[in-house]
């Protein structure tokens, strides 16, 4: 093989096409492999209401475990020849799991609030607006912390300023805030409409979709808020 084809192998529009399914292929592996002790306790757990809390401990492994997959899905190669998913996804893991967490646990028992006084709304005696203002809490509330789980994975910021920069990006850059919405919205549909392993299994393509959304929040973030 001569120097010239020996350089251009791998690097070519099939062989980028065949490191973006391998790479999607690993950190969905990678992914599942992370959520399996959680996901192994919501099989156990009903649907009933009352069961909200646990099945929120169970989802505990999910905010590092995304925040994992944006980080190898930013940092992936587009060379065949240079593949190494795994190796970067459970390097982001090792990065961002503190931090992670950090976020995602206070984000997490939020959500189980708001997700419990709606399902025991008819209980409340309230009106019925409070559901829907509820609900538009939590949906605010999950766009933050998609915002926070992207800067969490591609940056190193204290708890606080990540927090902040979530909220100024949600406002600032609506373009990231949409996408955000778009995955969150194709996310509860197949939760809903089928299971949450079809969520699961769909969650690679939802993050690659909103790394690319949130190229304008990253770009101003790299500019601005870093050295």
């Amino acid at each position: 093989m001569s120097g010239t084809a020996a350089a251009a192998f791998g690097t070519g529009p099939l062989s980028r096409a065949c490191a973006l399914v391998h790479t999607l292929l690993t950190v969905e592996v990678l992914l599942l492999a992370t959520v399996a002790p959680g996901a192994a306790g919501l099989l156990f757990l009903g649907g009933a209401p009352a069961n909200l809390p646990l099945a929120a401990l169970c989802l505990l492994p999910l905010g590092p475990a995304l925040t994992a997959a944006l980080y190898a899905l930013h940092h992936r190669s587009r060379d065949l020849t240079e593949l190494r998913p795994a190796r970067t996804y459970l390097r982001g893991l090792r990065l961002t799991y503190a931090s992670a967490l950090r976020i995602w646990l206070p984000l997490l028992a939020w959500l189980t609030v708001i997700a419990y006084s709606l399902t025991h709304f008819a209980a409340s005696g309230l009106p019925g607006w409070w559901a829907g203002l509820l609900g538009l809490i939590g949906v605010g509330a999950a766009l933050w912390g998609a915002n926070c789980l992207v800067l969490l994975a591609l940056f190193t910021f204290r708890t606080s300023d990540t927090a902040r920069l979530a909220a100024y990006f949600m406002v600032r850059r609506g373009g990231a805030t949409a996408g955000a919405l778009s995955a969150l919205i194709v996310a509860g549909a197949a939760t809903v409409w089928f299971t949450e392993a079809v969520a699961l299994l769909l969650a690679p393509l939802l993050l690659l979709s909103l790394l690319r959304t949130s190229r304008p929040m990253i770009a101003e973030t790299e500019e601005d808020f870093t050295a």
